[in-house]
């Protein structure tokens, strides 16, 4: 897409570990309210390009814009300051914490009060007094996206949020992610389901090798041959 009005523009984004070139000048444009799906094998540079949007790879090179504003070397708290919200592979809540604490930790005033997002997740309002640690995988789960809903992001980005859990704790994720693109958030959704990706996201980006191999409407990509074979499927 064209990086006209694009909320988060990411250009020739280059991204190291130790002397390891992982990224190759990855372009990544999501426009206000648009949900983009990531997709590619393990070890492609998925969560390395989120890392490097999100300030955590700090041996980087590139532009990134969000909102219109230079975040070329912005930290992680100014990232998220700006509306980025993240829901990384692992949940990362803080186990002795309850999950009330969890989500109000870092709540701002807006759309996605308390109430709604217990509304959202009915699992989370039952165990309120517990703590982190004491709920299942998939509970933990829905913590994190409650979480990460009250910062009132205008993007959300999801790495792998259905890896692990139960088909039925599954579906619920997915009729979440579908409340969170109803609502007008941006959402950049990396997951191991591609058909159920594509039914959400408007478009699609496939890194291999570091690299921007395929992007497009997803409706199209998916009538092609050629994501298939980028995926190995």
């Amino acid at each position: 897409m064209s990086a006209g009005g694009a909320f988060l523009d990411a250009r020739g984004i280059h991204a190291w570990y130790g002397s390891s070139h992982v990224l190759h000048g990855v372009d990544l444009a999501i426009a206000a309210g648009e949900t983009v799906g990531l997709l590619g094998r393990n070890g492609m540079g998925k969560t390395t390009l989120i890392r490097s949007i999100l300030g955590h790879v700090r041996s980087r090179e590139g532009r990134i814009t969000i909102a219109e504003r230079d975040a070329s070397h912005a930290a992680p708290h100014d990232v998220a300051r700006r509306g980025v919200a993240y829901v990384p592979e692992g949940r990362g809540i803080f186990p002795n914490l309850s999950v009330r604490e969890n989500l109000v930790m870092a709540a701002r005033a807006g759309a996605w009060t308390l109430d709604r997002v217990l509304a959202s997740f009915p699992r989370l309002a039952q165990r309120l007094p517990q703590s982190g640690s004491q709920l299942s995988g998939g509970e933990q789960q829905m913590l994190s996206i409650g979480r990460a809903l009250m910062t009132q992001p205008r993007l959300v980005i999801l790495d792998e949020a259905t890896e692990g859990l139960a088909p039925l704790i599954v579906n619920e994720v997915w009729r979440v992610i579908g409340e969170i693109r109803a609502a007008g958030i941006a959402t950049l959704i990396v997951d191991r389901d591609y058909g159920r990706v594509a039914e959400n996201a408007s478009r699609l980006v496939v890194m291999q090798k570091g690299r921007v191999a395929l992007e497009g409407a997803s409706a199209a990509l998916l009538a092609g041959g050629e994501l298939a074979s980028l995926l190995g499927v």
